[in-house]
């Protein structure tokens, strides 16, 4: 398989860039690309959104890889099996390791940051919270519109689920990837719910 490989470059602090790996995943909303080095995942980015507005029922539930290294990091593999999961089989999310995250937003001791964490602990599959709430659960009641902009700056869609969080009247409100996208995961994780709950 193809990949896409950044040698190591000495910045002017003297630290050294990441030697970054690419990996592409077919999956049912379209192409995925999961970016990370060793020390964890960069950014999970759409590419190709294969879901028209119309389209929010069930899909393909099929996810592969489809383009990448012979010879995956730990923290690639651990983050492609479980968005693989996500997508086909929901309840093993719980069950697998959530990579380590190597990005900016998550090194600084900010709003965002302590926004993102909360978010992926509190809020689970299948729920949503309004970004009143959430801003609530990170300790600020007023900051509902700093939480839109975390949610903008979360590097790791899906995995930390920014599309969880909707408007306090109880529309999906704006998604990186767009709203059909996010109008199709929460129905996604409704549907899968409930067909635990049979």
């Amino acid at each position: 398989m193809a990949s896409r490989l950044h040698q190591k470059v000495a910045l002017k602090d003297g630290k050294t860039q990441c030697k970054k790996m690419h990996v592409m995943l077919n999956s049912p909303v379209g192409r995925i690309e999961i970016s990370g080095c060793g020390t964890g995942v960069h950014e999970i980015q759409f590419k190709e959104n294969v879901l028209s507005q119309n389209r929010t029922k069930e899909a393909s539930v099929t996810c592969e890889v489809c383009e990448g290294p012979e010879e995956m990091t730990e923290p690639l593999k651990q983050c492609t099996a479980w968005l693989q999961a996500y997508f086909c089989e929901p309840l093993m999310t719980e069950k697998l390791p959530m990579p380590p995250f190597h990005h900016p937003v998550f090194e600084q001791d900010s709003f965002t940051r302590q926004v993102l964490w909360t978010l992926l602990r509190d809020v689970k599959f299948g729920e949503a919270v309004s970004y009143k709430q959430l801003a609530d659960l990170a300790g600020n009641s007023k900051a509902a519109r700093a939480v839109g902009g975390a949610m903008r700056s979360n590097p790791v869609p899906i995995m930390i689920p920014c599309h969880r969080v909707i408007c306090s009247s109880g529309q999906t409100g704006h998604y990186g990837g767009g709203t059909h996208l996010k109008q199709w995961l929460l129905s996604h994780e409704k549907h899968q719910k409930e067909k635990l709950a049979y």
